[in-house]
């Protein structure tokens, strides 16, 4: 028998039933949970293994199945997740070589989560009881049920996101969405309006659709974007599924703040639209990309794209070159929204990325996909090359980036998880293809972003960066008195920012005056002293309702700067178990 030093830590109790003889192999595996474990929304669960010496002497998994007891809430009915599992007619023979090419250690049919029912009906080891088979029936009684399809319909499109436009005869072709992206505000726009939707795998498996029309109300601007997309496998539902083979065309003009490029949920989220600091420079953008990515099983991601951009400062943001002769002034009677097109900048780039990212594997969303697995770590290596005089570029450039993820698990006392990330641009560059730090301007938690840093106020063209987080899951708090009832977990975490603008790309200095590439700062923007690294740390709660993060955001240094702010609290809404 086996249970955790604290019940109320995460971990299993149960029993091990193990052969008394020379062999000692394991013959059944009973788990559960402890009654006062912290496990959110199950109230119970069983795990129940067992394992069959075969005929060949060796000793394999027959019978792997598991209950769970679980609740959303105390006044809502209770669920029960039943699994059943057997495995049979093992078999040692050697297979074909030719089954396994290339580094993949496992290989998937396309279709092989998305069994029908005569499948299961001819492959079922154990039968379902009249519960379980009647569960279709049960479920499309409730259907019936007058306004109940409308509860779903909400359901489903504050859940997903997304509203699909079929039914169950007639499986969605197109859905509408995301749904939080409808009404959202920036300083240009005002308020701003704005339509989107993806077509699904139900009309094609391989040919896919997605775009959005936008309406900005004070500025009477209209933006949209069109992507169509190539994969050269088939797909489920998304072209995103794993393992990703597609080809990418995307159009697109929008506005967005040079910061809006490192959130990595959609600009027009309108939880983001509320920002701890005002956001008052902005660019809009004229984008043309096609895009090539291929996923392999083993966990080798490759990106090839060529892009054709170009960028018109607004509101406070200028490109103002060197050797003008003139300064950005801006006029006393502008009120915030008001159009200031101040200079264009057009760009060209060839980009190839590799991300090696081996035994990852995902949950596929309607809008995004999430890794479900991160004990191994993951590698990034990215180049862009900008070229003049190619689709109209006006610079030469070359940026290399390289990043590494690793998460450390603590056994009881949780996880870390660790960001290192650096970079060079290597060309003189204006300071828009300069290296800007990923600022997260909003009140909402993103990952891999600094929380006190303002848009654009440090800008280098070498740089590295620390994002170092420990969640404790709770270590600490289950062992206070009283406080433990509550079942928060506790959050620590560092950032940190070195960089660096060498001389060549410092328009503050006389050497650089009247400079025909380099071009005059915005006000609000920064050099950094490159013996003296930005730090910020982070203190929080999660599990708080079972449902709320919230953190305490501190500044460290760079305090003095007109722009800093040195604390703050962030939060967000994170169902976990």
């Amino acid at each position: 028998e086996f249970m955790p030093n604290n019940q109320q830590d995460f971990g299993f109790r149960g029993e091990l039933y193990i052969l008394a003889d020379s062999t000692l192999h394991v013959k059944k595996c009973n788990l559960t949970i402890p009654k006062r474990s912290d496990v959110n929304f199950v109230d119970n669960l069983q795990i129940k293994q067992e394992y069959t010496r075969l005929p060949n002497g060796e000793w394999a998994l027959s019978v792997d199945d598991m209950i769970v007891e679980m609740s959303l809430m105390k006044f809502l009915t209770k669920a029960v997740v039943i699994r059943t599992t057997r495995l049979t007619d093992y078999a040692f023979d050697e297979l074909p070589k030719v089954l396994f090419k290339g580094k993949a250690k496992e290989k998937r049919e396309a279709n092989a989560l998305m069994r029908d029912e005569n499948f299961w009906n001819q492959y079922r080891s154990v039968e379902l009881t009249k519960s379980e088979s009647s569960m279709d029936a049960f479920i499309h009684r409730l259907e019936q049920i007058r306004g109940f399809k409308y509860i779903i319909f909400g359901a489903k499109a504050l859940i997903e996101n997304f509203v699909e436009t079929g039914d169950e005869n007639h499986p969605s072709k197109f859905d509408i969405g995301p749904i939080n992206t409808i009404i959202s505000k920036n300083f240009i726009d005002g308020y701003r309006t704005r339509i989107s939707g993806q077509s699904t795998a139900n009309l094609n498996k391989h040919w896919f659709f997605s775009g959005y029309y936008a309406r900005g109300w004070h500025s009477k601007k209209n933006y949209y974007k069109g992507e169509v997309t190539y994969s050269f496998n088939k797909k489920d539902y998304l072209p995103r599924e794993f393992p990703k083979r597609t080809l990418t065309l995307t159009s697109t003009y929008d506005i967005m703040s040079p910061s809006d490029k490192f959130v990595h949920t959609d600009k027009d989220n309108v939880f983001t639209a509320f920002k701890w600091t005002k956001v008052d420079k902005m660019m809009f953008y004229n984008r043309q990309q096609l895009q090539f990515e291929y996923e392999q099983e083993w966990g080798l991601k490759t990106t090839l794209g060529i892009k054709a951009e170009e960028n018109e400062a607004a509101g406070m943001l200028a490109f103002n070159p060197l050797n003008s002769g003139t300064d950005f002034v801006v006029p006393d009677n502008v009120k915030a929204g008001d159009l200031l097109h101040n200079g264009k900048i057009r760009t060209t780039e060839l980009s190839l990325q590799f991300q090696l990212a081996p035994g990852r594997t995902y949950i596929n969303t309607k809008q995004r996909r999430l890794p479900i697995n991160l004990d191994a770590p993951v590698f990034t290596l990215g180049h862009t090359l900008g070229l003049k005089n190619f689709l109209g570029g006006d610079y030469n450039y070359n940026f290399t980036e390289a990043a590494i993820y690793k998460r450390f698990w603590m056994k009881s006392w949780g996880k870390i998880d660790v960001y290192l990330k650096a970079g060079a641009q290597w060309n003189k560059v204006p300071y828009p293809l300069l290296i800007m730090p990923a600022a997260n301007l909003s009140y909402i938690v993103e990952d891999e972003t600094f929380n006190l840093i303002n848009n654009m106020e440090f800008l280098n063209d070498r740089y590295a960066s620390l994002d170092a987080s420990w969640d404790l899951n709770g270590k600490i708090f289950n062992r206070i008195p009283l406080l433990k009832k509550l079942k928060w977990r506790e959050y620590i975490g560092v950032k940190c920012l070195w960089g660096n603008l060498t001389d060549k790309n410092n328009p503050l200095l006389a050497q650089n005056a009247g400079d025909g590439v380099l071009m005059a700062f915005p006000e609000g923007c920064y050099v950094m002293d490159p013996k003296r690294p930005y730090v910020e740390w982070v203190a929080g709660i999660h599990n708080i309702f079972k449902i709320l993060h919230v953190e305490y955001v501190h500044r460290c240094n760079y305090t003095y700067l007109p722009t800093s702010k040195r604390n703050g609290i962030r939060f967000m809404l994170r169902l976990t178990f």
